[in-house]
């Protein structure tokens, strides 16, 4: 009889720690330059910084400040994102290949925090729910 390994649940944690892991490993081989020590400073900034606020945002006082720290999480997502299409550019690496798969990681970490934003905002406007229909304007 074969068995297949049960499949591990999905863990949010863990893949922003392994993308923070891998922008470190990324802004090290940035080269020595002026530009690369500047870009690199960046890219390191805004690429551990999703990590932990996604650690603040699962210990939120409230939804709303909840939805603001997925936000700030979604900016530096993107903001990430913007850097490594820079150092891919302006060849500031060696490890095209690597950069390829961190921008990749990067766009589907973006989509994953809009479609939470977009949930966790739903949830918030379907639980307060007027006790009368608005009024038409006509």
């Amino acid at each position: 009889m074969i068995t297949h390994p049960k499949p591990q649940p999905y863990d949010l944690e863990v893949r922003l720690l392994e993308f923070a892991a891998r922008i470190i490993i990324l802004a090290e081989g940035v080269k020595p330059t002026r530009a690369g020590s500047h870009v690199g400073s960046q890219l390191l900034r805004s690429g551990t910084s999703p990590y932990a606020n996604h650690g603040e945002a699962e210990a939120a006082e409230s939804r709303e400040d909840f939805i603001h720290k997925l936000k700030i999480c979604h900016k530096e997502l993107r903001e990430t994102r913007r850097w490594l299409r820079l150092v891919h550019r302006a060849q500031l690496h060696s490890e095209i290949p690597l950069i390829d798969q961190a921008i990749n990681e990067a766009d589907q970490l973006v989509r994953i925090f809009s479609a939470s934003i977009r949930t966790a905002q739903g949830r918030g406007a379907s639980q307060i729910r007027p006790t009368t229909p608005p009024a038409r304007i006509t």
